[in-house]
C-alpha cells in the first residue's frame, strides 16, 4: 500500500507538470489545433477549469493501483517496461473513449489523436516512474 501511495504521489506531480507544460506548449506547437478548443462543443465555464488539474492527480493513483496488480505481466528494462504500461493503458483505456467523444462530439480526427497521443505519454510516464519505484 506505501508504494502503492508513494509512487501515486510522485506520478500525479509529474502528471501534473505534464499537463501545465502541454497547456503551455499546445498553442505554440499546434496552433490550429489549439483553435479547435474556442468551438462551442468545448465548455467555457472557468470554475470547472481546475478539473483539468484534477484529472492527472486521479490518474496517477488509478494507474499506481493498476500497476501494483499487474506489474509481473510487464517485462524487460525500465523503458520498455514504462513504453508497454502507455500502450496497455491507451489501448485499454484511451483510444476507447475517443471512439465514443468522435462518435458524439464535433472534434476533429486530429484532435482524437492528440488525446490519444497525450493518453499514451501520460502512460508512459507514469509506467517508468513505478517501474523504477516498484523494483
Amino acid at each position: 500500500m506505501n508504494k502503492i501511495l508513494t509512487s501515486g504521489l510522485v506520478a500525479a506531480l509529474l502528471l501534473l507538470a505534464f499537463a501545465y507544460l502541454s497547456l503551455m506548449l499546445m498553442p505554440i506547437l499546434l496552433p490550429y489545433l489549439a483553435e479547435e478548443y474556442y468551438k462551442p462543443v468545448f465548455v467555457n465555464d472557468e470554475t470547472r477549469n481546475l478539473l483539468y488539474f484534477v484529472h492527472p492527480v486521479v490518474l496517477a493513483f488509478a494507474l499506481a493501483w493498476f500497476w501494483n496488480r499487474f506489474k509481473d505481466l510487464f517485462v524487460g528494462n525500465l523503458f520498455f517496461r514504462g513504453l508497454e504500461f502507455g500502450f496497455v493503458y491507451a489501448i485499454i483505456a484511451t483510444i476507447p473513449i475517443m471512439v465514443l467523444i468522435f462518435s458524439a462530439i464535433d472534434v476533429s480526427l486530429a484532435v482524437i489523436g492528440s488525446w490519444v497521443l497525450y493518453g499514451f505519454l501520460q502512460g508512459t510516464i507514469a509506467g517508468l516512474i513505478f517501474a523504477r519505484l516498484h523494483v
